[in-house]
């Protein structure tokens, strides 16, 4: 059997303290499809740097085939010291074709960039792209890949869907960005404590797998657990006595508590939770006839959208499309050229800002969160010591001193979700919030969205997560135009019946190249969709039912409250409170049946009964 162009043989590797990695073995078959998965800080950015030859391990082998190109993207990509775009490409073709500068050209251009460009001053999606274009122009036959999709837009995100699709090499990928893994890989290597295990098949089975592994590992703990506890009850019941025959029982004893004692630990889940506080007016915003151009470029046309209540909006588009900007309109903050924005009552906004600029590097992770000083938190009305707020966000305590300009992408992400959820608030924005944070965290994140009992807008480029928390999304064209359609992000393409910002340029609906060059076993054709509910709606559907109950229940504590005679004489003020939250719920009961109702024929048209 020929060997694999690339494998990890006995890998350890540790910088102080507990090893990083023990005993590593993995290999990358000719054309694997492989995607790389773990908690943050787990170590699959040192892991890939071992593969690219990055990083030297302190023991092992890292074996790659003569001949063979490994290419590799960095999380951090440096492009600086060229020129041009142009000549910083071509450095990742083999320097025998590095005049063959076309090939750069080709792949910018496809990219949306000037090959003629400086490196200098580049965006951070920019500099995602370049680097990107310089991992792929040489065609390597091994292309390492650490979080390609962070900061890209949709449109660059699915362009390169379809070019690794059709990629002929060996492929492994870092990601958080569940639909983009999900397509491309076909068997999963997964970094847990120190420890890869592989599953062959791609990144959609991996999740079952996993929690099967950990809950099969957790039984085997217990056992072992009680196998220490019926130990120790034998050695202190029968040494004495048999002290001599018994030695190499109490040695068992031994190893199995040092074992123990040595056991990595599967890291918590962060804990979050976020609260509506003061509820909002039914009509929470709304826009009528929008348009506004900036810089002589139309960023809205004849705009309309009403936002109410307990709506969760997604804006999807192009980067420079103009999403921010309609957020800004859409609070207030911006006035546009034509047309009308109304504001409801009552709002108390929390903003989750892409740019992390609410976050001061200078100041510690504790002068952050404790905006009064000392050493509580504010956490919705109850003060909480931070060093207990921060663990329920995954930080260490020693990390309390620690300047947040010393942080990763992913702490500094979580360090913003714990300071704006902190607050009460009945409007929370989130602008791009999925952005470095592991999967884990993204799962709890999206069920604290869906518990929210407030209004949500979202700006995001990750189409599972959109799928997943929104009830409507509007899609943006970067021409001006913005419609809005009925859940996530997959239901508004396929009403749309296609992405909007290709139609607006005029691209044709052709089959990527990497569906025209599939065979055989690969060139199954695609299922047509059943007719069914989106994901958001079924699970809305699903959830009403008790949300009704809940609601009947409470209406009749509030009418059983209210019904004494004496009730409004003794405690007016309490009365008052309770007659204002009945009015309120009979309002919220209502408005759930209506739109259980509107499901469930909804649901009866798709399925034909």
């Amino acid at each position: 059997m020929a060997s694999p162009p690339l494998a990890l043989r006995d890998i350890t590797l540790g910088f102080g303290g507990r090893p990083l990695f023990r005993g590593v073995t993995a290999e990358v078959e000719a054309g694997a499809r492989l995607c790389l998965v773990g908690r943050n800080g787990s170590g699959k950015s040192t892991l890939l740097k071992v593969m690219a030859g990055q990083v030297d391990a302190d023991g092992g082998e890292v074996f790659v085939q003569p001949g063979v190109t490994v290419s590799y993207l960095p999380q951090e990509p440096e492009l600086s010291g060229w020129p041009t775009l142009r000549e910083a490409v071509a450095q990742g073709l083999p320097p025998t074709q590095r005049s063959e500068t076309h090939r750069a050209d080709i792949l910018l251009e496809a990219l949306s960039m000037d090959p003629d460009r400086a490196p200098v001053g580049l965006s951070g999606g920019e500099a995602r792209r370049a680097a990107l274009a310089r991992a792929l122009v040489g065609e390597p036959e091994i292309l390492l890949l650490d979080e390609p999709t962070n900061h890209l837009d949709l449109p660059a995100i699915t362009w390169l869907e379809s070019h690794l699709a059709g990629f002929r090499g060996a492929l492994v990928l870092i990601s958080h960005d569940r639909a983009f893994l999900s397509r491309l890989t076909r068997a999963t290597l997964w970094l847990d404590r120190g420890v890869v295990r592989r599953l062959d098949q791609g990144f959609s089975a991996f999740e079952a797998w996993r929690d099967e592994t950990l809950e099969t590992e957790s039984e085997q703990d217990r056992k072992f657990d009680k196998l220490i506890a019926e130990e120790t009850r034998w050695s202190r019941q029968g040494i004495s006595a048999r002290r001599k025959r018994n030695q190499g029982r109490l040695a068992r004893l031994y190893d199995m508590r040092k074992e123990r004692s040595e056991r990595v630990s599967v890291q918590g889940a962060a804990k979050m939770a976020a609260e509506a506080g003061q509820t909002s007016g039914k009509l929470v915003m709304e826009a009528e006839g929008i348009s506004i151009d900036l810089g002589g470029r139309p960023i809205l046309k004849d705009f309309s959208a009403r936002v109410q209540r307990g709506d969760r909006l997604g804006i999807v588009g192009p980067n420079g499309a103009g999403k921010s900007t309609l957020l800004k309109i859409l609070t207030g903050e911006l006035v546009p050229d034509s047309g009308k924005i109304r504001l409801g009552t009552n709002l108390n906004i929390t903003y989750l800002d892409q740019s992390r600029t609410t976050l001061d590097p200078e100041k510690s992770v504790k002068e952050t969160l404790c905006d009064m000083g000392g050493d509580m938190v504010d956490v919705r009305g109850t003060p909480r010591h931070v060093h207990g707020y921060m663990r329920d966000f995954l930080f260490e305590d020693r990390q309390a001193k620690s300047p947040v300009g010393s942080l990763s992408g992913g702490e500094r992400n979580r360090l913003l979700l714990a300071k704006a959820l902190a607050r009460e608030s009945n409007l929370m924005i989130l602008d791009e919030p999925t952005n470095d944070l592991d999967m884990e965290t993204l799962d709890l994140l999206q069920d604290v969205l869906a518990d929210y009992e407030g209004t949500l807008l979202l700006v995001s480029h990750d189409r599972d997560f959109i799928d997943r928390v929104v009830t409507s999304t509007i899609l943006m064209d970067g021409r001006g135009g913005a419609t809005e359609y009925p859940g996530g992000y997959s239901d508004a393409v396929r009403q749309a019946q296609g992405v909007p910002w290709d139609q607006a340029r005029g691209k044709s609906k052709a089959k990527p190249r990497a569906e025209e060059n599939r065979t055989g076993a690969e060139a199954r054709p695609k299922a047509k969709p059943a007719a069914k509910l989106s994901y958001k709606d079924q699970r809305l559907l699903d959830q009403l039912p008790g949300t009704m109950d809940r609601l009947r229940r409470e209406i009749a504590s509030l009418e059983g409250a209210l019904s004494g005679p004496v009730q409004f004489t003794k405690d007016p003020e309490g009365f008052q409170s309770k007659a204002t939250r009945l009015e309120e719920v009979r309002q919220a009961l209502e408005e759930a049946e209506e739109k259980w109702l509107e499901l469930e024929m909804l649901r009866e048209e798709l399925t034909g009964g």
